[in-house]
């Protein structure tokens, strides 16, 4: 890590100086694409470039801001004084981001690596471990190596992941990690500055994780895999020296969840995430001691509140620390909303969506401060952070995420209800370009977005966000369908997909079309396919399942061959035992169809793929590894049909990070669609 040069500040707008910024790449000529009328679109690299600025923090005494900015074509951490407005950038990667910052007091800072740009939101792969910087960049520690250094040493990876702060103690935190036991997490007392570790958790259940601490900081429920099963035992313990006891199971394939989120400030009653008796996710207090739920404090009918039922966050309830009295709550909507039951926190949003009009407006507060940090956006609007001084009474603009992209060279992310073949209502999005006008038949793009089982794009976020708004913006109509299995909508659409992939999972990628030409905007002769992850092994699927549907496929990162995928040590699925379980349920091999891996992996498939296809993959991607992108390449070469472009960058993992890498991409992805379904297609 290293220290990089001051910022300046205006009055109202911090900017970052040019020591900061991320070198421009060479100007690259836009493809013809589609003729767009009106306003030229902007450059491939505005919307791909890094933020130049994100993820804002406010220290504890609410003095300095730490944010992400790019460095070495990597988000970095850097740090502002509010009160000096000068800013230093404080670490210095240059082949993974800063994810998961968090203050430990007012002069240090704990993150781990990983990728921003993922297709299925930003992960850790072959990032992770655990790193201590100073506030000022002087003083920096790795405290666990990450999962590329774990792996190139032959070593077994040790995951340490911050859990929590400890209160008026600046140099030690709380941490998970799986030092006594590689298959099971404990809670760990962590020195920054020796990193000398000490074990707090004491006996605990095997197989454990997920821990959850109480408003002492001590470790009171943990949640246990079942060996062999796809159970998950939720575990609780009066006081740190009194016996286990269960209070909740997760049967993960039937879409059963109960997730604790915290205590609350008796120490005694749990909030926990539960869609017991009902089918989306509601938020209830709970007593762990009768295993008796109480008061629902935030539900809405068609959208998990609290957890997903996989036990992703899913929104959450907002209450007052010292009294436990709910303030309000977030859903996860077409289009996030807080709900406010506290007349005065519904006073503040009325104020700051007044001064912030047609935006997505989200603040928080911090103790013993005025100032209040608000996230303001929306799809036609690049995110812009806030300092509100409620003592003062001034609204301050700190900076754009993105200053170069101008409101009018995005389009509106309209939100759809995609109805299945067999009943289901899956919330979903489209995008049509600015140019369109009612009964324009455009050439169509449907994004299949990874997993399956995350919900990877929301409103303005993720990557099939970004990639729609680059398709759009050269006269693409663009459709990202949620589709089975997708979880933050229920147990009902979340089961539906077990045992599915390839087939009625697929079904709903079709049902996704259907829908958009009966909408009239849709051309139904040129309609292409596209995705990463598992949306590159859905592209592939469509291509030998309905050969007549798609006129190309986009497939990036692809699985083409699941046994392969399930048992490589080339990649990481094959390491854990509770997922490689979880994927035989996800495709359906079991006792009664020993073949559904072979039968749905479309390297059995060439011969049936008509379509021309383009491909990319990262070379050192280790959740989908190049492995499987080769297998297909070489298939579909034996049965004389090879793809049109297959793209694999060096340094690159689960997604492309690098804004020139990213540039070519989308060029030649973009080139390729002008042939098949774009103005050279007619």
């Amino acid at each position: 890590m290293s220290k990089h040069s001051l910022f300046a500040a205006s009055a109202l707008a911090l900017a970052i100086s040019a020591a900061w910024a991320q070198p421009a790449p060479a100007p690259v000529q836009s493809p013809g694409s589609v003729e767009v009328i009106g306003l030229r679109p902007a450059p491939i690299e505005d919307y791909v470039k890094l933020p130049a600025f994100a993820t804002p923090r406010l220290s504890p005494d609410g003095r300095y801001l730490a944010v992400s900015v790019p460095v070495n074509g990597k988000m970095n951490l850097a740090v502002v004084d509010l009160e000096t407005r000068k800013g230093t950038a404080i670490t210095n990667f240059s082949e993974f981001d800063v994810l998961g910052a968090h203050w430990v007091g007012n002069e240090r800072l704990v993150f781990n690596l990983g990728q921003v740009n993922s297709p299925t939101g930003p992960e850790q792969f072959d990032g992770g471990g655990l790193f201590m910087v100073s506030r000022d960049g002087k003083e920096s520690k790795k405290i666990a190596p990450t999962v590329r250094e774990a792996r190139e040493s032959n070593q077994r990876y040790r995951n340490m992941e911050f859990l929590q702060t400890i209160p008026g103690n600046p140099n030690e935190i709380l941490v998970t990690a799986n030092i006594r036991s590689a298959d099971s997490e404990d809670v760990y007392r962590l020195d920054l500055k020796s990193g000398r570790t000490t074990l707090v958790s004491g006996e605990r259940p095997l197989f454990a994780s997920g821990w959850i601490l109480d408003n002492t900081g001590a470790p009171r429920v943990v949640t246990s895999w079942v060996e062999n099963t796809l159970t998950f035992v939720v575990h609780y313990r009066a006081s740190v020296d009194a016996p286990w006891k269960e209070i909740g199971r997760n049967e993960r394939a039937s879409g059963t969840a109960f997730h604790p989120l915290g205590f609350l400030s008796d120490n005694k009653t749990l909030m926990v995430a539960s869609n017991a008796g009902r089918d989306t996710m509601a938020i209830y207090r709970f007593d762990p001691e009768t295993r008796q739920f109480g008061e629902i404090l935030a539900q809405h009918p068609k959208y998990d509140v609290g957890a997903d039922v996989e036990g992703n966050p899913a929104g959450n309830v907002i209450t007052e620390p010292e009294t436990d009295r709910v303030l309000g709550f977030v859903v996860n909507a077409d289009k996030p909303q807080t709900v406010w039951i506290d007349e005065k926190e519904a006073r503040t949003q009325a104020t700051i969506d007044k001064a912030l009009p047609g935006m997505r407006n989200a603040f928080r507060r911090f103790p013993n401060s005025s100032r209040v940090l608000i996230s303001s956006y929306s799809d036609v609007s690049p995110e812009k952070f806030f300092l509100l001084d409620e003592q003062k009474k001034t609204l301050e603009e700190l900076f754009t995420s993105k200053p170069w992209l101008a409101k009018d060279r995005l389009v509106e992310m309209r939100p759809f209800i995609l109805k299945t073949r067999d009943g289901l209502e899956i919330p979903s999005y489209y995008f049509l370009p600015r140019s369109y006008k009612p009964g324009d038949k455009l050439p169509t793009v449907l994004h299949v977005h990874g997993g399956p089982h995350v919900r990877a794009d929301t409103w303005a976020r993720g990557f099939g966000y970004m990639e729609a708004e680059i398709l759009a913006s050269r006269g693409y109509a663009v459709v990202l369908p949620n589709f089975r299995v997708t979880p933050g909508f229920g147990g009902k659409i979340f089961k539906a997909g077990m045992g599915t992939i390839g087939r009625q999972m697929s079904e709903d990628h079709e049902d996704a079309v259907k829908w958009a030409v009966e909408q009239g905007f849709a051309d139904p002769n040129r309609v292409c396919i596209s995705g990463a992850s598992y949306g590159g092994y859905a592209v592939l699927r469509a291509l030998a399942k309905t050969p007549d549907l798609f006129k190309c496929g986009i497939a990036g990162l692809v699985v083409s061959d699941l046994e392969m995928q399930l048992t490589s040590t080339a990649g990481d699925t094959s390491r854990s035992d509770a997922g490689v379980k979880f994927w035989y349920q996800l495709v359906g091999q079991n006792d009664a169809n020993k073949t559904a891996l072979r039968d749905n992996s479309p390297v059995t498939m060439a011969r049936q793929m008509k379509a021309p296809l383009f491909m990319y993959a990262g070379a050192a991607d280790i959740r989908t590894p190049p492995e499987q992108t080769r297998a297909m390449v070489s298939a579909l070469e034996r049965a004389g049909n090879p793809p049109k472009a297959v793209i694999i960058k060096s340094e690159e993992g689960h997604g492309f990070g690098r804004v020139e890498n990213n540039v070519e991409l989308y060029t030649r992805m973009l080139d390729f669609l002008d042939e098949n379904i774009g103005p050279k297609a007619r």
